[in-house]
């Protein structure tokens, strides 16, 4: 796991993730952009939903994940869901390669946010739900919002 000292500002979250998928471990990454992504994304032009992460030839990359062009950016701004290379150490890389090897194993990025002035990305190590744990996790989460609920009439 990755240390996690110093300042931490959400810049985008990917909530889709914790429905669809069962998070197992959580990984911390640098990410490789440009001069007009970093100013888009701190003007909160990310979106996560419907990004994944592959490892080919021993490096990681993010691919899918839309951040909005730079409007004073013009010549500068590239493909808003090129595939993006993300920094780990390569035993780090070589880990998660092993795990992803397993059947129903996805490494899916969970939010993206500042870390000392640098962007980071929090990389899941997921397995997918059925259809039935989504069912059952919803049903926790009424049953824990009624719970509540009648504790707050109780003591209001």
């Amino acid at each position: 796991m990755s240390k996690s000292s110093g300042e931490r500002k959400e810049a985008a979250s990917n909530r889709k993730a914790f429905h669809d998928y069962t998070v197992l471990e959580r990984y911390e990454a640098g990410i490789a952009l440009t001069g007009t992504e970093i100013k888009s994304i701190r003007a909160g032009g990310a979106n996560l939903k419907d990004s994944y992460c592959i490892i080919r030839n021993g490096e990681i990359f993010l691919i899918g994940m839309h951040v909005s062009p730079y409007e004073k950016g013009n010549i500068f701004n590239v493909d808003p869901v090129r595939r993006r290379r993300l920094l780990m150490h390569k035993r780090e890389i070589s880990r998660l390669n092993a795990q992803v090897m397993q059947k129903g194993i996805a490494l899916i990025p969970l939010s993206l946010y500042y870390k000392n002035s640098r962007v980071k990305v929090e990389i899941g190590v997921c397995r997918g739900k059925k259809l039935y744990d989504k069912r059952q996790a919803s049903a926790k989460r009424s049953a824990e919002r009624e719970m509540d609920r009648t504790l707050k009439e109780r003591n209001g």
